[in-house]
C-alpha cells in the first residue's frame, strides 16, 4: 500500500517496532557495538536523535578504553603506583558503571543529556550526513 504523494512518513515506532526513546538508550547497551548498529540499522540511521546518542556511545567507550589504559600504564609508576591501581579495581569500574547508567536512564526518559567535551562532537556527527 504506498501513500500519497506529500503525505507524511510514517512513524518511527510504527515502522521498527522500538520506540524512539527504547533506541536511544539501548545505543548505549553494549557500548561500541550497540552505538555502531544503531547507526548501520536502516530507520534509525535516519533519526538524529538516535544518531545522537549512538555517536556519544561510541565516544564515551572509546573515552573509557583510553582512560583505563592510562590508569593502567600508572599503576606501575613507583610512587604513585597504589593509588592507580586502586582507581584501576575500584574507583574506575564503577564511575563506569555509573556514567552507563545515568546515559542509559536520560536517554529513555528523553533527555539530552550531553557528555562534556564528547557530546558536542556526537552532536556535530548527528548532524552530518
Amino acid at each position: 500500500m504506498s501513500q500519497p504523494p506529500g503525505a507524511p512518513p510514517p512513524p518511527l515506532a510504527a515502522s521498527s517496532g522500538l520506540e524512539l526513546n527504547v533506541a536511544a538508550a539501548l545505543c548505549y547497551l553494549a557500548g561500541l557495538i550497540t552505538g555502531i548498529l544503531f547507526l548501520v540499522l536502516e530507520p534509525y540511521n535516519k533519526d538524529k536523535t538516535i544518531r545522537f546518542h549512538a555517536f556519544q556511545s561510541i565516544f564515551a567507550n572509546l573515552a573509557m578504553i583510553a582512560g583505563w589504559f592510562v590508569l593502567t600504564i600508572l599503576a606501575y609508576t613507583p610512587f604513585l603506583g597504589l593509588l592507580f591501581t586502586f582507581l584501576i579495581v575500584f574507583a574506575y569500574p564503577l564511575a563506569t558503571l555509573a556514567l552507563w547508567i545515568i546515559l542509559m536512564y536520560k536517554a529513555y526518559n528523553r533527555e539530552r543529556f550531553v557528555l562534556p567535551i564528547i557530546g558536542p562532537l556526537a552532536e556535530k556527527q548527528a548532524a552530518g550526513l
